[in-house]
């Protein structure tokens, strides 16, 4: 494994090194690379400096901009810049860079502080200053985040993916590679489980909603009982000839329709009933994930959540290892706050940090990362797997000036290998029906026969993405000094 020495300039003190040292490992295990730090005088392969005179030595120079750091949370976007190969996000009152990349007596100097852009898009420093609504959903609109499709393009780990090879440019060795199999991206199918049994009375009226009156037929067939939502045993047909097994996320706390309608929308079904039982049963003999699916307020209570995780696993008989958040409700006011229950509560993943409405990466990562919990200052064991797109971000949400869907999706495929990183995308469980839900499966569908003709993806459930990259981690960790891991990956030192 390639090790590379790093020196920082002294402007690194207890005010924010642990936020730079965080956002270095990012970097550094992004690209696989152990890491060892040593003192600014001496030779090394990258200095982080305020002034590149400071590192004479140093093969790759990147010059920190202390201003940033003191504000962090202050910068607001105003667009997104591209010079040299990186796409940064452009804060208010900057002007685009001509370049950000310059060779200068035998070393690569890069004039931008790309650390503190990756900090500020990993931690979400503008969110808090955004519009929500009563789910916490952040309202995008009206901002550069939608007018140049933001999310889309993985800020963070594309100037990671472009920091990879300016490493190659300057003559070191590759690093570990992030996928097994000489694969170049990963991608997982999930399924929340949101409404697996029909309301009869309830949801011929949800088709017309969605439908008009062309689907009356169908809301009649829902009626009489000739159509469902049970579509488990079609979706584990569909996938065993993509090649593919998926994680499906189950709400372990039974909601109702006064819950409901009082603003608590978790979901109607028992996982204790005897066909839930033989389900579990079905979908961990065809390889798939158990996941769960915490309920609308679990963030809020504590206790509750770490019942729904024993209950789902006494039901299923399995270790519950991910998590998704039923509505993506996080807490609101502190998202987190609740990253740090995941935590506590021993789960290897969780996949959360989405957006609702906007598909692409809320935090402009396609890379696997383990979050910074900022009040604390270290980073979390428990990663986090961002989830590019949701079905109903096509279907439900389409703005009228929306890309054709398969054009969308497979863009953003296409952005996750060349970045080196995951598609995780979340079809819900009930939508298999194309009479109900016309082109959701087939959308998925396809997008997947795209990934198996592309070949450079492999394919799996989010568990072992999530193994593997903690594994990986493990391992460059453990070839490091510095930065705040130790050989068992305590983190939350000093650099």
């Amino acid at each position: 494994m390639s090790t590379l020495c790093l020196a920082f300039d002294p402007f690194l003190d207890e005010r924010y090194a642990q936020e730079i040292a965080w956002t270095w490992r990012y970097l550094l295990n992004g690209a696989g690379y152990a890491w060892r730090v040593c003192h600014l005088g001496e030779p090394s392969d990258i200095a982080y400096v305020t002034e590149p005179q400071r590192a004479p030595h140093a093969r790759i120079v990147i010059q920190a901009t202390p201003r940033l750091w003191e504000r962090r949370s202050a910068p607001r976007l105003a667009g997104v810049g591209i010079a040299s190969g990186f796409v940064y996000p452009l804060y208010e009152g900057e002007c685009a860079d001509e370049q950000v990349i310059t060779y200068d007596q035998g070393r690569w100097i890069v004039d931008r502080d790309v650390v503190f852009d990756v900090f500020w898009l990993l931690t979400g420093q503008e969110e808090a200053q955004l519009p929500k609504n009563r789910h916490g959903y952040v309202d995008l609109s009206g901002t550069p985040y939608l007018r140049d499709q933001v999310m889309r393009r993985g800020l963070a780990s594309g100037i990671g993916a472009r920091f990879e090879q300016l490493l190659v440019d300057a003559g070191i060795p590759p690093g570990e590679p992030r996928w097994p199999y000489a694969k170049r991206a990963a991608a997982a199918i999930s399924h929340d489980v949101d409404y697996p049994e029909v309301v009869r009375w309830l949801e011929p009226l949800r088709v017309l909603q969605r439908q008009g009156v062309r689907g009356l037929p169908a809301a009649f067939d829902v009626l009489i009982g000739k159509r469902h939502h049970w579509q488990f045993d079609s979706w584990l047909a569909l996938e065993r000839t993509l090649g593919v097994r998926s994680v499906f996320y189950f709400v372990a706390r039974q909601g109702s329709l006064r819950e409901y309608a009082l603003g608590t929308p978790d979901s109607f079904y028992d996982i204790r009933a005897p066909h839930f039982r033989a389900l579990f049963r079905n979908l961990i003999d065809a390889g798939c994930e158990i996941g769960l699916h915490s309920s609308y307020h679990a963030y809020a209570r504590l206790e509750q959540f770490a019942r729904e995780k024993r209950l789902l696993e006494e039901v299923a008989g399995v270790p519950v290892v991910g998590n998704r958040h039923h509505y993506w409700h996080l807490d609101p006011l502190n998202p987190e706050a609740t990253l740090a229950i995941h935590e506590q509560l021993g789960f290897l993943y969780d996949a959360s940090l989405a957006h609702d409405r906007y598909i692409g990466w809320r935090r402009g990562s396609c890379w696997p990362f383990f979050p910074l919990i900022q009040q604390e200052r270290r980073e979390l064991r428990t990663l986090q797997l961002p989830t590019a797109w949701m079905d109903s971000q096509i279907f439900l949400q389409r703005d009228a000036d929306l890309e054709d869907a398969d054009e969308v999706l497979r863009e953003l495929a296409d952005r996750t290998v060349a970045q080196g990183g995951m598609l995780l995308v979340n079809v819900h469980d009930y939508v298999f029906d194309d009479v109900l839900f016309p082109g959701w499966s087939a959308t998925l569908r396809r997008l997947w026969e795209y990934l198996n003709a592309r070949g450079d993806f492999w394919m799996t459930t989010p568990a072992e993405i999530a193994t593997h990259w903690q594994e990986r981690y493990r391992r460059i960790a453990a070839s490091s000094i510095g930065l705040g891991v130790d050989r068992s990956v305590a983190v939350g030192a000093s650099l």
